[in-house]
C-alpha cells in the first residue's frame, strides 16, 4: 500500500478491522442474552448501542470509499494469515494479515468504541 495516501490506507483498515468487531460483539451480545446475569439489560443496551455507532462509521467507510474507488476484499483465510484484496483507483493489491495481529488489533479497536472513545480527546 505504498502508493496510497495514509487518509485513504486509514479507511481501508476501517473496512477490514470495523466488520471484524462487529461480528465478535454479536456473538457477545448472544452470550450475554443466552447467559445467566441477573440484569442482561444494561449489558445488552450498552453492546447494541455500540455496534450501532460501529455500524454508522462503517456506513460512512463504504460511502467514502465508493466515492474514491477503493474496493476492500476478504480472501482466503489460511492457518496463520488473511489475505484482503484492495482495489484502489484501479490499482490491485494483495494484503496478508497475521490471524494473531488482526486479532489483537480488533481488540484494541473493540476497547476504543467500548470505553476509551469516551476518554478521548480527539
Amino acid at each position: 500500500m505504498r502508493h496510497i495516501p495514509d487518509k485513504d490506507k486509514s479507511v481501508i483498515q476501517k473496512a477490514i478491522y470495523l466488520p471484524m468487531v462487529l461480528t465478535v460483539l454479536d456473538r457477545d451480545l448472544k452470550v450475554f442474552n443466552n447467559s445467566d446475569v441477573k440484569l442482561k439489560t444494561p449489558y445488552t443496551e450498552w453492546i447494541e448501542e455500540t455496534m450501532i455507532v460501529i455500524q454508522k462509521e462503517l456506513s460512512e467507510v463504504k460511502r467514502y470509499m465508493k466515492q474514491q474507488k477503493i474496493k476492500v476484499e476478504k480472501g482466503k483465510t489460511e492457518e496463520n494469515f488473511t489475505k484482503y484484496y484492495v482495489v484502489y483507483k484501479g490499482y490491485d493489491e494483495h494484503q496478508k494479515y497475521f490471524n494473531p495481529w488482526l486479532r489483537n488489533r480488533s481488540e484494541e479497536i473493540m476497547k476504543y468504541y467500548l470505553y476509551r472513545r469516551f476518554h478521548s480527546k480527539t
